[in-house]
């Protein structure tokens, strides 16, 4: 089972790319599920179809999935909504803002990376492929389970057993709407599931994150940004993807600059991006669209004639460095951290009480 996650800026081509392996996988027999976490949904348009919010069969052993993020919100935090939102108005709030500051920030995508831990776990699928929202929404996302976990187990449990046993009293003094055990019960199995999704995409035997870039010098900024977040985070990034790179037979004048620019961004990339690989993509003659042009840009990235477990195959686990390490040293532990692109100077390190 391996879940292969594209992020990066918006507009560098994520969606194509994540499309392109997701044809490349299902072409060497693998149950494949492409799905679409970004609220702004394109991967029907990058397979020249229409995708619904259901998975839907696009080719043999391919299923696409554009998320609908109202369905997967409802599912998992509809209880506790429904209760915030009875809070909210209680205090005099109009029900339309009331509904809508019950939504936590981030929860729609939230929601739909929880509906790929269920799907992953279904055993339906031998890969998974997420289309991810850009950059910053992703690195927000990926956080959420270390603050949620703090919040359960330090602040849940009391909350809980107050309640409880304040409820009573509570009940005779206020007409304040009191959450039941159905909201504490939905918020721990919230809370379970970003457990759970957090292993699955932590665990790089199983999960590899792909930064996708443009060589443009904002553009790899923020990739560099995003690779030393993801190795923070502990999650494992295996490779890095360059799309749109000017290619050598474009000989028009006009371009002198923008290819004298790329080759120097190009440069920076594999000076920066080291030990990962640096797969590069051409700028194509025509718009990445269809299940043809998507297998096209496949067999450039992955190269041709690809084999199940071997050469070509978009599951491959292509850099295992460890972005966290844990081992002994002299009788101590050590906690060893990979913090790409960061000076010594830039670090500072803090102990909060006991952690």
């Amino acid at each position: 089972m391996r879940v292969l996650l594209y992020t990066g800026k918006g507009g560098v081509g994520k969606t194509s790319i994540s499309a392109a392996t997701a044809v490349r996988c299902a072409e060497l027999g693998y149950r494949t599920a492409v799905v679409s976490t970004d609220p702004a949904h394109s991967l029907g348009d990058s397979f020249d179809r229409p995708i619904g919010s259901q998975l839907t069969e696009l080719a043999p052993n391919l299923w696409g999935q554009e998320i609908d993020l109202l369905t997967q919100m409802d599912q998992y935090w509809g209880k506790v909504q429904a209760y915030l939102n009875a809070v909210f108005m209680w205090q005099g709030m109009d029900s339309m803002v009331a509904e809508e500051t019950a939504i936590l920030p981030g929860m729609d995508e939230l929601a739909s990376l929880m509906q790929i831990t269920s799907m992953a776990e279904s055993g339906n699928y031998d890969v998974i492929i997420i289309d991810a929202a850009p950059t910053g929404s992703t690195l927000q996302l990926l956080s959420f389970p270390d603050i949620a976990r703090w919040y359960i187990e330090k602040i849940f449990p009391f909350q809980r057993k107050t309640i409880q046993l304040a409820r009573p009293v509570m009940k005779r003094m206020t007409d304040m709407p009191l959450p039941d055990e159905d909201v504490f019960d939905s918020i721990a199995e919230l809370v379970d599931f970003l457990e759970r999704m957090s292993r699955l995409l932590s665990d790089g035997t199983k999960s590899s994150m792909r930064v996708v870039l443009n060589p443009e010098k904002m553009v790899v900024k923020e990739a560099q940004r995003a690779y030393t977040y993801l190795n923070l985070y502990g999650y494992s990034v295996d490779a890095v993807i360059c799309n749109r790179v000017f290619p050598r037979t474009l000989t028009d004048g006009y371009f002198d600059t923008w290819k004298s620019a790329q080759a120097q961004n190009l440069q920076l990339v594999h000076e920066c991006f080291q030990p990962l690989p640096i797969f590069e993509i051409p700028l194509f003659e025509q718009e990445v669209l269809g299940l043809p042009m998507l297998a096209h840009m496949a067999e450039t990235v992955f190269g041709a004639n690809p084999v199940r477990g071997g050469h070509g195959d978009p599951t491959h686990r292509f850099y295992e460095g460890k972005p966290q390490d844990i081992f002994r040293r002299n009788g101590q532990y050590v906690l060893s951290l990979s913090l790409p692109l960061v000076a010594r100077d830039e670090i500072e390190l803090n102990r909060s009480v006991v952690d």
